[in-house]
C-alpha cells in the first residue's frame, strides 16, 4: 500500500510541480509521476535536516518542503528530457 501511495503522492506534486513551472513541460506523465516521488523523498530528507517533526496536525513545511523539491525535479526532469529527445532527434 505504500507504493500506492507514493504513486499518488507522485502524480499529485508533478503535477502541481508542472503547473507552477512557466511554459510547457515535455516530459510524459509517468516521468512526471517519478520526478514527483524524487521531490517527495527530497522535501522529506531536507525537512528531516532542518529538524521539522512530524505534527498532529497538517505538517505544512514539509508539504511545502516536498513541493519545493517536486519543482525542482521536474525542472531538471524536463531539461534532461528535452536534451535526450532532441539529440535523439537529430540522430534520425
Amino acid at each position: 500500500m505504500n507504493w500506492l501511495w507514493a504513486i499518488i503522492v507522485g502524480l499529485v506534486l508533478g503535477l502541481i510541480a508542472k503547473a507552477i513551472l512557466p511554459g510547457k513541460q515535455q516530459i510524459p506523465l509517468w516521468l512526471t509521476i517519478i520526478c514527483g516521488m524524487i521531490g517527495a523523498l527530497l522535501g522529506n530528507w531536507v525537512a528531516s535536516v532542518l529538524g521539522v517533526h512530524h505534527t498532529k496536525g497538517i505538517d505544512w513545511i514539509r508539504h511545502l518542503l516536498q513541493l519545493a523539491g517536486a519543482v525542482l525535479v521536474v525542472a531538471i526532469g524536463d531539461r534532461v528530457w528535452a536534451g535526450v529527445r532532441g539529440r535523439r532527434g537529430a540522430r534520425t
